[in-house]
């Protein structure tokens, strides 16, 4: 079984790192995903037999790694997800855009998700909103290190709203063109949510390890 790195863990939820190229779930292509990946998990350190349950409250991007949460009951699957519902999981993102970016500024769209598996800003499409903090500027390479709190969870949202303004995340190969083949620079770094039995604050961080684009900035220095 492939090793995870596993961040926190009770009788309730697993908090884990999601690492890049790894589905969050199970897709026609039988690639590893996360999912399975921590059954697998739970299974062999517990000696669980049969099925084990794992809810899957979130999701992230095949390309984007970071924190993610599951649900190891029924009861705190329904929890965390009315959470998520209720725009009370925070959830926070490095990525790194193309140009100069300054300030602080929020970015509020409609997101509609087409067919063909994009998405494209549209006025029919969901409400999309997030807030930004700039946080490094690297001049050789033209390229901006941005915080980002996610608000709303529209597919594709962080990649959408920032080609939008001009400043698609380097590596987005399907929302900038002429990409070098590098994983996407977004890294989901921080989640802060309520625990759904504990009624606790949880909170994590993590910093992204050798990932790509983030030669380009030295996140360490700056968080």
């Amino acid at each position: 079984m492939k090793n995870i790195n596993i961040l926190y863990e009770d009788n309730h939820i697993i908090v884990v790192e999601k690492n890049i190229g790894i589905l969050s779930q199970a897709d026609n292509t039988g690639d590893d995903d996360l999912v399975n990946l921590v059954k697998s998990y739970i299974k062999d350190k517990y000696n669980k037999p049969g099925n084990v349950y794992l809810g899957l409250v979130h999701r992230l991007d095949r390309m984007v790694g970071g924190i993610m949460v599951f649900a190891k009951t029924s009861k705190a699957a329904s929890r965390l997800s009315e959470s998520i519902r209720k725009n009370e999981i925070n959830k926070y993102y490095l990525a790194i855009v193309h140009g100069k970016l300054e300030g602080n500024n929020r970015l509020t769209d409609k997101i509609k998700r087409l067919d063909n598996g994009n998405s494209i800003i549209s006025s029919d499409g969901k409400e999309a909103i997030l807030d930004y903090e700039t946080v490094l500027y690297n001049k050789d390479k033209d390229c901006t290190l941005v915080k980002i709190h996610l608000l709303t969870g529209r597919h594709h949202q962080i990649r959408v709203q920032f080609s939008n303004i001009g400043h698609a995340l380097l590596g987005d190969h399907r929302y900038s063109v002429g990409e070098e083949k590098y994983p996407i620079a977004l890294y989901a770094y921080k989640l802060e949510f309520v625990h759904p039995v504990k009624k606790e604050m949880m909170r994590f961080q993590l910093l992204p390890k050798n990932y790509g684009f983030w030669k380009f900035v030295d996140v360490n220095k700056v968080l």
